[in-house]
């Protein structure tokens, strides 16, 4: 059975209805078009049946906007009849490129403006909407999960908030830390990790990998990161190695105790190719620290795979360290905000999520299982299997 064919065993939940935020929009837009085409191609008896009334369709994109006054405050609009729609709202809170105008001063949008603007758009919904499903692909406020001292707990009232005001399911990505889900118990969250796109992706645009113990090795730069790097070494037949961030903690330097050195656990990694995973690439400064130390140790070439690359301070730094042959590739997602500039540049390598995400889409308006899509093990197992054969190797030892 395709991956197309799976969700035709179950009647839809209703119409089917996207709506992607400007932050968004192209990501949308890719999705709704896997989605049109696997719909209109697929073969089923029941496509004149009342309950499947426009399964079939040029778009599943519902119209809607967030129009602003001259001073700043916005609207929720809805342009189209959502009546009984199965909805699933996507939203990027990392777009920056976005600008708005306060009386007469042009501001770019921060996370809590497109945190806003989701609100409004549930808000002008009126509960029309049989069900509503939140694609939220970076977390917002993940990084501020869990409380050290007086803090507040920005991810948990998120959550919170969207569930009141009649969210039933957030998918997210990666999330900082899943056990932010407590705070929302009785309702579906999924945290899905991209893992088969990252070993897809890596494979196709670096033809001449040698995937074994011998020639490669996954990194985790910090402990946190341990789980994942754990993972991909399992899946790919690999070692790994793990970094630990000794920090000076009787200082703070802007919020934060600061780094004094990269501590490395792990066998040798000479002349091997090594993977460094992590869940995003802010500045990047822990990532260069961690190739640095790589480097020192006499490691082949280095490739940076981060699912969110937000790239906080410019791209200034990832060009010198590609030209000084620090880095050799890069790797993060579509699933945030992508300048051209860093679309263009040669060491980087870019993850589509968009099929994954039509996938999770059209499972769920069946109310079909998705757990094929949250455990790709599988799906890494054949691919990995195609490759070896493709390269006439012995496929390793994994697990």
């Amino acid at each position: 059975m395709s991956q197309q064919d799976i969700a035709l065993e179950t009647i839809p939940v209703g119409p089917l209805g996207i709506i992607p935020l400007e932050s968004i929009k192209p990501l949308g837009q890719k999705v709704n078009d896997y989605i049109v085409k696997w719909r209109s191609d697929r073969e089923s008896e029941h496509k004149t049946n009342i309950a499947l009334s426009g399964y079939q369709r040029d778009s599943y994109l519902i119209d809607a906007a967030c129009p602003r006054f001259g001073t700043g405050e916005a609207k929720g609009v809805i342009r189209e009849t959502v009546r009984g729609d199965d909805l699933y709202i996507l939203v990027d809170v990392c777009n920056y490129s976005l600008t708005y105008t306060v009386c007469g001063q042009k501001n770019h949008m921060s996370p809590d403006d497109h945190f806003q603007d989701l609100k409004r758009v549930i808000a002008a919904l009126g509960g029309k909407a049989r069900r509503i499903t939140v694609i939220m692909p970076f977390l917002y406020e993940s990084r501020q999960h869990k409380r050290s001292s007086r803090e507040s707990l920005d991810c948990a009232l998120a959550l919170q908030e969207l569930v009141n005001m009649g969210v039933e399911g957030i998918i997210t990505f990666d999330a900082h830390d899943p056990r932010v889900q407590n705070a929302i118990p009785l309702k579906s969250f999924e945290t899905v990790q991209p893992s088969y796109q990252f070993i897809k992706a890596l494979l196709n645009n670096v033809p001449d990998l040698i995937v074994d113990k011998e020639h490669m090795m996954i990194i985790s730069p910090d402990e946190g990161a341990m789980n994942r790097a754990v993972y991909y070494a399992n899946v790919l037949g690999l070692d790994m190695g793990m970094f630990y961030k000794r920090r000076d903690y009787s200082t703070v330097v802007n919020g934060r105790n600061p780094i004094i050195a990269h501590e490395f656990l792990g066998s040798d990694v000479e002349g091997k190719d090594v993977v460094i995973m992590d869940d995003m690439i802010s500045s990047g400064e822990s990532m260069f620290d961690v190739a640095k130390e790589l480097k020192k140790r006499k490691a082949g070439r280095i490739f940076m795979c981060s699912t969110f690359g937000l790239f906080t301070n410019g791209l200034e730094k990832f060009d010198k360290a590609y030209e000084d042959g620090l880095i050799y590739r890069v790797l993060t997602t579509n699933l945030v905000y992508q300048p051209e500039e860093l679309l263009a540049k040669p060491y980087y390598i870019n993850v589509d999520m968009s099929k994954y995400i039509a996938l999770l889409i059209d499972a769920l308006n069946h109310d079909a299982s998705i757990s094929q899509y949250l455990n790709p093990t599988k799906r890494i197992q054949n691919f990995l299997n195609q490759y070896y054969e493709k390269k006439g190797m012995t496929p390793p030892t994994r697990g």
